[in-house]
């Protein structure tokens, strides 16, 4: 059964190919350069190890001789040898340095609310020590590796909603994660259970590390969570926008709608690639339907389909482009090595990178395009619903209409979550609290933005995974007009799993959640493509 809407996107329960095609490795190398997308999926969601490169190792070594040279040295330097935020003016004596980073992370360690989902928490860690693997940093390199070691053996911290504001970074739950590294707080460990993080190190075999000068603040001083869950959405919406193309052919096909609109020399008058690229789909999942070809002849009186069937490539593509800009962002970001202050040749330098206004931005527009792609499927569902819309069938696609419901209230859930949906697309990244008296005066907001983008991704997901369970019915009632090849390979999936499609009334929502799984897999696009190859 899938999670509820008020927990992250629903992860698929099997290792699928991730988007280059490939299966997700088994441990990912960091220090070789930017991780890719795959590499954080792999780790973050399929429980990969990670290792450290040799370079890498090198790089971490030599920052870490230019920290501890400034901090034997009598100048102050922010980080190494100061208070932080707007205490930065103490210097610290020091004897008192490794209680300094100690202290911070554990004063910053005040997360509240509920614990994020296990593949955010691994994602940001990992993306914490691609920046150490960078050299930029000043940590030890026993620091780095034992950060490594936390994912490879699955031991993972809890982190809470509440925390961040995207701005000196994540630093609530990255300072949870680092929390561990000295042996302190809950963790999972990699069977889930709940158990100290002392106790999950010694049972792997690990000892905690007595942090040193700038090792706190370099552990926690970073976009990681929010950049992880773009990464995360970013993935999952490329899957999600390929199956609403499916859900949206299986509709224009059961509303007896025309896919004349969907030619490429009408594409072609607007190139938008993710429209071309969305029309295109259409086309092909509709090729060798019989029922698109019992309404294409000159007898035919519909002039034109309504705009959810007929502008499906204009949204869904526009929704594409988004979502490819956005990977834009989240590349760069991959290749940024976030932390104030950073260590340069033979320096420290404090500067501003750290704040998530270039991520927040586009969590936001994704959420946005969530929910528009959504409230297009909804108004597809409803039109199949509504007799004097539905071209011949039966109201509600019951089976006795009056003593049967039908599909009636899987409608109103999907308007329910259209609803949220919109809700959840008001930006996050417009506002700022000003914190720690002032000296952080306007923060990016951007975990929040991250944490509602996966709420609308696990909501689109639902809203999609009722369109095709209700075009499928709509499908299966046109008989004896033969759907396309493709969406016949849909409608065998469901039955497959269970969802027998037209008949009296059932309990509905196991069916609904049976094909919410479905597309959370990628098993209805998996499906379409065994016929027709891959879709764009």
């Amino acid at each position: 059964m899938g999670r509820p809407l008020s927990g992250g996107v629903l992860a698929p329960r099997s290792a699928r190919a991730l988007d280059g095609g490939m299966p997700p490795p088994t441990t990912v190398l960091v220090g070789t350069g930017p991780v890719s997308p795959d590499e954080v999926v792999a780790v973050a969601r399929h429980g990969a190890r990670v290792a450290i490169a040799p370079d890498a190792r090198d790089a971490i070594a030599r920052a870490r001789t230019v920290v501890e040279a400034l901090a034997a040295g009598p100048t102050p330097n922010y980080g190494v040898s100061t208070g932080f935020g707007a205490l930065a003016t103490r210097h610290i004596a020091p004897e008192l340095r490794a209680t300094l980073q100690r202290s911070l992370v554990r004063s910053h360690a005040a997360g509240s609310g509920p614990e994020v989902e296990r593949e955010v928490v691994r994602g940001l860690m990992l993306l914490r020590l691609s920046t150490l693997a960078t050299g930029r940093t000043g940590v030890r390199p026993e620091t780095a590796q034992l950060l490594a070691d936390l994912l490879s053996h699955g031991i993972t911290p809890v982190v809470h909603e509440y925390g961040s504001l995207g701005c000196s970074g994540d630093l609530a739950p990255l300072a949870h994660c680092a929390l561990a590294l000295i042996g302190e707080g809950p963790v999972h460990d990699a069977s889930g259970r709940l158990v100290d993080a002392g106790t999950a190190l010694a049972e792997a075999g690990l000892t905690p590390v007595e942090l040193g000068a700038k090792e706190g603040l370099a552990l926690i001083n970073g976009t990681d969570g929010m950049l992880g869950m773009l990464v995360l959405a970013i993935h999952d919406l490329r899957r999600l926008l390929r199956t609403a193309d499916v859900a949206a052919a299986m509709s224009v096909e059961g509303l007896l709608g025309t896919d004349r609109v969907f030619a490429a020399e009408l594409q072609a008058l607007r190139p938008h690639p993710g429209q071309a690229a969305s029309a295109a789909n259409l086309v092909r999942v509709l090729a060798g339907s019989g029922v698109v070809a019992s309404h294409r002849g000159p007898d035919c009186n519909r002039v034109q389909d309504a705009y959810s069937l007929r502008c499906a490539p204009q949204v869904n593509g526009a929704a594409r482009d988004t979502v490819e800009h956005a990977a834009v962002v989240a590349g760069r970001e991959l290749a940024s090595a976030v932390d104030n202050p950073v260590v340069l040749d033979d320096r420290v330098e404090s500067n501003g990178n750290f704040h998530g206004a270039p991520v927040g931005y586009v969590l936001d527009f994704l959420a946005i395009v969530a929910a528009d792609v959504a409230s297009m499927s909804e108004r597809r569902t409803d039109r199949f619903l509504d007799k004097a819309r539905n071209h011949g069938l039966p109201p509600f696609l019951a089976h006795d209409p009056g003593v049967d419901s039908g599909l009636m209230i899987a409608q109103y859930t999907q308007a329910a979550i259209v609803s949220e949906l919109k809700r959840l697309a008001a930006p996050a990244s417009v506002d700022s609290i000003p914190s720690s008296a002032m000296q952080e005066d306007h923060v990016s907001m951007g975990w929040s933005a991250a944490r509602k983008l996966r709420r609308a991704v696990d909501g689109l997901n639902r809203v999609v995974a009722v369109e095709v369970l209700t075009a499928a019915r709509g499908l299966e009632l046109r008989a004896p007009l033969s759907p396309s090849p493709a969406t016949a390979a849909v409608i065998a999936l469901l039955h497959g799993a269970g969802v027998v499609g037209p008949g009296p009334d059932r309990h509905l929502a196991p069916e609904i959640e049976t094909v919410v799984q479905l597309v959370a897999d990628g098993a209805v696009v998996d499906a379409v493509e065994a016929v027709i190859g891959d879709l764009q």
